[in-house]
């Protein structure tokens, strides 16, 4: 069983039925997921999209400068961050949300210490901002917070079961990994679960990294039990 986990969220997740926005009942059904982790011991970290409402990368141009669409993408990932926060709550699993972009009035600030306070209690920490700083993308900030915080393994949320050898929504022979090396996962051009600067700096400093479904009911307690789910990278 691993003991500490960060969870990556895309914000589209969070859309649910939707074609934009926060869908509360996909929140409260991650809620009741998260909450078999919890119960069985481990500690979960969750890293939040933006792209239900925002994407730094689709709004740049026409005037609008990269930073300028990346600090909106922030922000985005604030708004998730506080919804989501509180359906947890709602929902009997405790949580409390930090952001890494300064915004005091409405979340308090990412600090080690602040972190590691909330999951000494019990508590869900759920990170907004990103990394707090423009062209680099959550999934990069989910392993830098994971390694910051001493998390045994990353669980990369996605809608697939895993990662395959081309896009199987478009080939419907792809063939599914369930294991692959953080080597593999850099040098793959056709691996495209995480972006490359994350995939590179899980590999410096050997985070493990699973990529499971979200949709499936028991996915994440299974894997955080120890459990094949998905593909692991190692």
């Amino acid at each position: 069983m691993y003991k500490r986990i960060l969870l990556k969220l895309s914000g589209e997740q969070l859309q649910g039925e939707y074609d934009s926005g926060f869908d509360a009942n996909r929140a409260a059904w991650i809620a009741s997921e998260v909450q078999k982790i919890v119960e069985n011991g481990s500690q979960v970290i969750v890293m939040i999209g933006g792209g239900n409402y925002a994407r730094g990368a689709q709004l740049t141009g026409g005037g609008v400068r990269r930073v300028s669409a990346d600090n909106i993408g922030m922000l985005a990932t604030m708004m998730n961050a506080i919804a989501l926060t509180d359906v947890f709550n709602a929902e009997g699993l405790s949580a409390r949300s930090l952001t890494n972009v300064k915004s005091d009035q409405v979340m308090d600030q990412f600090t080690h210490r602040r972190a590691l306070s909330h999951l000494d209690k019990g508590r869900v920490v759920v990170v907004a901002g990103g990394i707090g700083r423009p062209y680099l993308t959550t999934d990069t900030a989910a392993v830098s917070l994971a390694l910051e915080m001493d998390c045994d393994v990353i669980m990369k949320a996605t809608k697939v079961d895993g990662v395959y050898d081309s896009d199987p929504s478009a080939n419907p022979s792809a063939v599914r990994y369930e294991r692959l090396t953080l080597q593999q996962a850099v040098e793959e051009p056709d691996i495209k679960v995480m972006d490359k600067a994350a995939i590179a700096l899980a590999a410096d400093h050997q985070q493990s990294i699973i990529v499971l479904e979200l949709l499936q009911e028991n996915n994440l307690v299974r894997a955080a039990n120890g459990e094949s789910v998905g593909t692991t990278i190692v």
